[in-house]
């Protein structure tokens, strides 16, 4: 049996998708196919993501803002927007579920942290969903 394959998706593709990923590695090791893509991506991650997941040992800084190409979601088993649902393509026996995470993009750090965490739970969730534990 291969491994699910899932997909976070914002429009910046340099906040809560990168955390969202950077999360599911953590808690899911091997066991999933995880990506990561945005409808507009920025050059660069936020900063302030970056250290908001470090304080929690996870290294997301190595990773690039990628657009979002339609292949990703076709290979995808669930696909998780973040903000972004109307401008993602919608395929047949996939799982789409939308997010509803504050934007980290300006946030200080206090506020990062929050959605830092709450992406933690959702993930948590995910992953049981999933059986991967």
């Amino acid at each position: 049996m291969s491994k699910p394959v899932v997909l976070f998706v914002c429009v910046h593709n340099a906040g809560r998708s990168q955390m969202a990923a950077g999360w599911l590695r953590h808690l899911a090791g091997d066991a999933v196919d995880v990506r990561s893509a945005g409808s507009a991506p920025k050059d660069q991650l936020n900063p302030v993501a970056v250290e908001a997941v470090r304080e929690v040992g996870i290294d997301i800084a190595g990773t690039t803002p990628r657009l979002l190409d339609t292949d990703d979601v076709r290979a995808s088993d669930v696909v998780i927007t973040m903000g972004c649902g109307d401008t993602c393509p919608i395929f047949p026996g996939k799982r789409y579920e939308d997010w509803e995470l504050t934007d980290p993009a300006g946030r200080p750090i206090e506020v990062v942290r929050e959605v830092r965490d709450e992406i933690r739970a959702r993930v948590e969730k995910l992953v049981a969903e999933l059986t991967l534990n």
